[in-house]
């Protein structure tokens, strides 16, 4: 379980990644730019889209890492990952497997009992 929990978080990451690049891509151009017409207007929140486009790639991939010595620990930063990426971009088309996929690898590091055998 635990090797499950590592490879659902390192994708789970990445794919937060590439939505935090965008995430914080669109702030970044608005607050640059101004709003673009009905097409592009700046969030309510900004600063929370940034913060969780930084931070919830970092938690998955860093409790992706831990899942096989430090399993509770992984266990909370992953879901707390998903929880970012829910909360800073709610769930959609492009949110909904990073979400998946950390909060499930979450679940599963906080639900390993022992090492997995090799």
């Amino acid at each position: 379980m635990r090797n499950a929990a590592l490879t659902l978080g390192v994708i789970g990451g990445v794919l937060a990644m590439i939505v935090g690049f965008f995430g914080y891509g669109y702030t970044e151009l608005i607050e640059k730019h101004g709003a673009i017409g009905e097409l592009g207007q700046q969030v309510d929140h900004p600063l929370m889209i940034k913060l969780a486009s930084f931070l919830a790639p970092i938690l998955a991939i860093a409790g992706a890492a831990m899942a096989r010595s430090q399993n509770i620990p992984a266990g909370i930063l992953m879901l707390a990952a998903a929880l970012g990426i829910f909360v800073a971009f709610g769930f959609g088309v492009f949110t909904m497997f990073p979400i998946a996929m950390c909060g499930l690898g979450g679940v599963l590091a906080l639900a390993a009992r022992q090492p997995d055998s090799h």
